[in-house]
């Protein structure tokens, strides 16, 4: 009886080599895996430690009084409307801080001690008391936003202490002052409202981010609005119309190349076409989310057409032999079995739309903008253009408000992409 060869030593000895090579190349993979993970965790971790301190700032409470601001006693009155606006709102909050140190009087300490309050706070004062004219008849206590150098400074806890006065933002006064609100409680950390309800500025603790994610949003809804229904018009035309030939062949070849295009080179055909041509308004919406269309649109159709693909032919068999035309056919048939991956291809260009910064650039997007739009043809900005602008200032306060924007523009990318897998998962058939 001859010997089995799969039980020689030979056998064995290559068995146990490919056992052990099956074990390394495991290891390689949970070793990719694992590196891969690693990577993600320090740079979500590295931006979450640098932009959560965005989200709070330092405030000061101060007894405003509006009956002696100006001196002389001279009161504003609730019912002038046209006092109340013209008041010079910034003398009343500088009068209500030199109140509590009366020692400070020569014109250089003086300079030294408004510099702590934000050069917005007069206009914070002026848009609460436009809103509420009683606070006028009183002596209110509001809280009125640091200057983004004595925000730094109480965030970090007074760790610059040490450094010469020569090396650091506040003077050993100012240092002495911030304290002495502090040991008097007048100094709040609080959550910062502003970062998300007001649009940008040049000074970092009144810079928001509200404006930039309406430009998104209006950007994004004109994408969708010209992007989804022609990517999915002429996915069925090519899939279930269209005659198999060389001129299909080549438009097929055109999308797929045009899904690979840089998106720097549609912002270039964004700029000539809609802006130099059509004489379109610069920095706007409907400009950027014309552009981002043309950019989503190859990715629209290639994913419109991979769904319609996967409806099984024998439904479109079925629907024929009952008596259904061609339209009827993929309108009330394919079209509903197909649309959950066509959905779901959409939101998936749509997240890489909304995270797109360099065609945004080169129509203008780039531009500071500081009031809220009101609509596609208004001026706007966007959020990776808001990241970008931030990133670039010079100013220490924008590094935190950087990195928060970059937090929420990853929340927005993350919920579209659940909401892609939700979609999936919802209405996805087995076939």
């Amino acid at each position: 009886m001859s010997e089995n060869p799969h039980s020689t030593p030979a056998a064995a000895r290559r068995r146990k080599r490919r056992h052990a090579r099956e074990r390394r190349f495991r290891m390689i993979g949970a070793a990719g895996i694992f590196a891969a993970l690693a990577a993600l965790l320090l740079l979500l971790g590295s931006i979450l430690l640098r932009g959560l301190p965005a989200f709070t700032q330092h405030e000061v409470n101060l007894e405003l009084d509006f009956a002696n601001a100006f001196g002389g006693g001279s009161a504003i009155s609730a019912d002038d409307a046209e006092a109340l606006q013209s008041a010079d709102y910034g003398a009343i909050v500088k009068h209500s801080l030199r109140r509590l140190f009366p020692d400070v009087q020569s014109r250089r300490e003086r300079r030294q001690l408004n510099a702590l309050l934000s050069r917005g706070a007069a206009f914070e004062l002026r848009d609460r008391v436009l809103a509420n004219p009683a606070l006028v008849q009183a002596r209110p206590v509001l809280r009125l936003p640091l200057s983004d150098d004595a925000d730094l400074f109480l965030r970090e806890g007074g760790a610059s202490r040490a450094r010469p006065e020569s090396e650091r933002r506040l003077s050993d006064a100012q240092i002495a002052w911030l304290d002495a609100l502090a040991a008097d409680g007048r100094i709040e950390r609080v959550f910062a409202w502003r970062f998300l309800s007001r649009g940008d500025s040049r000074e970092p603790e009144l810079a928001g981010l509200w404006g930039a994610v309406l430009g998104s949003f209006w950007t994004l809804l004109v994408t969708l609005l010209i992007a989804f229904p022609s990517g999915v018009a002429a996915a069925i035309y090519l899939e279930e119309f269209a005659p198999k030939n060389r001129w299909t062949d080549l438009i097929e070849v055109n999308i797929n190349n045009l899904a690979a295009v840089p998106s720097i080179v549609f912002g270039l055909l964004g700029l000539a076409l809609f802006l130099n041509f059509l004489q379109l308004p610069r920095s706007a919406p409907l400009v950027g989310g014309m552009v981002l269309s043309l950019m989503t649109l190859p990715t629209v159709i290639v994913a419109a057409r991979a769904a319609i693909a996967a409806v099984p032919p024998a439904v479109r068999e079925a629907a024929l032999s009952v008596g259904a035309s061609l339209p009827q056919m993929v309108f009330h048939h394919v079209l509903p079995l197909a649309l959950p991956g066509i959905l779901t291809g959409t939101i998936i260009g749509m997240a890489r739309a909304l995270g797109e910064t360099a065609p945004l650039l080169m129509i203008g997007m780039v531009a500071f903008i500081a009031d809220l739009p009101s609509g596609p043809t208004a001026p706007s900005s966007a959020l990776p253009v808001q990241i970008y602008l931030w990133a670039d200032s010079p100013e220490r306060a924008f590094v935190a408000k950087t990195s928060a924007a970059i937090l929420v523009l990853l929340s927005f990318l993350m919920a579209m992409n659940l909401a892609a897998v939700l979609l999936r998962n919802r209405f996805e058939r087995r076939w």
